[in-house]
């Protein structure tokens, strides 16, 4: 196992490994002039997105989640983490290449006076906050401590100061499902299987808080429309209830959605029959190797 995406690069490059996951963004450029390395890209069906814990003041309130959400701006940050290795700033919380995708939904727009102006109607001032960064890296969120960073600063400038955690990943993952967790954890999800409701019903219904569900929302009106779509098999119709849905979820903003990813997966260019995965698998059944 190497962890090190530059230690990685390396070993492809001089043959020791034949293929490799996650590169740095920083790398992508000499990558792609190296004539011995073939490049595949991608779309990610992925989502980045921090989470607030909506059950804990003062992110009961939608008001502090917008002003958050106004405050960030994610296409500097989306810029400063991804580089060459391409992302989109994501407004639903399902990627663009997803069926029922809402075209209509409207993104939180980045105006730091609006953010002021609702955090003074939630009548919340001197806010502290934690931000939960992931100890490792995905492909929807290749340095999460970078990134927490920057909403750190980005979240100074509405009055809002932010102290930044970590934990191992086993312990990330299982403090931040609990109820009484305090402050956002940033996470991200890859799709496992192409269908809106691995998304929508998995990390956002009624039924997965405490697990799935680290904003520990539960939303009435969500939770129906998703719950019908999960029994209906008319595409169409399960297409109208999930757009709904993505415009309840963006009312209420139990998340500030950051990014859609690229999949980049660099390789040898002896290697064939390899296929990228939209869910992010690595399969190797067909891959051969040139002699």
């Amino acid at each position: 196992i190497t962890p090190d995406a530059s230690a990685r690069m390396q070993k492809v490059i001089a043959g020791e490994c034949d293929i490799m996951p996650y590169p740095n963004p920083a790398d992508i450029k000499a990558l792609k002039a190296n004539p011995d390395i073939n490049l595949m890209e991608q779309a990610g069906l992925n989502i980045g997105y921090m989470s607030y814990n909506t059950t804990q003041p003062p992110f009961d309130k939608v008001e502090v989640r917008k002003a958050l959400n106004m405050a960030i701006n994610k296409k500097s940050m989306i810029e400063a983490l991804f580089g060459d290795a391409g992302a989109t700033p994501a407004i639903n919380l399902i990627p663009p290449t997803m069926w029922s995708y809402n075209q209509a939904t409207q993104d939180d727009a980045y105006d730091l006076d609006a953010a002021k102006k609702e955090l003074e109607a939630a009548g919340v001032t001197g806010l502290s906050m934690k931000i939960w960064a992931m100890p490792v890296s995905r492909p929807y969120m290749l340095n999460a401590r970078r990134a927490a960073e920057i909403m750190q600063d980005d979240f100074a400038k509405i009055g809002v100061k932010v102290e930044i955690v970590s934990y191992e990943w086993a312990e990330y993952l299982d403090r931040s499902k609990a109820k009484d967790r305090d402050g956002a954890v940033m996470l991200g999800w890859t799709g496992d299987n192409g269908d809106p409701d691995n998304f929508l019903d998995t990390l956002l219904g009624c039924e997965a808080v405490g697990g799935n569900n680290r904003a520990q929302w539960c939303n009435e009106e969500f939770n129906a429309l998703v719950k019908k779509a999960k029994v209906t098999s008319d595409q169409a119709e399960r297409t109208k209830l999930y757009e709904e849905a993505q415009l309840v979820f963006k009312r209420e903003a139990p998340w500030a959605t950051i990014d859609h990813s690229l999949s980049i997966v660099p390789m040898r260019k002896e290697v064939s029959g390899f296929v990228q995965s939209p869910l992010g698998d690595f399969t190797f059944e067909n891959v051969d190797i040139a002699e």
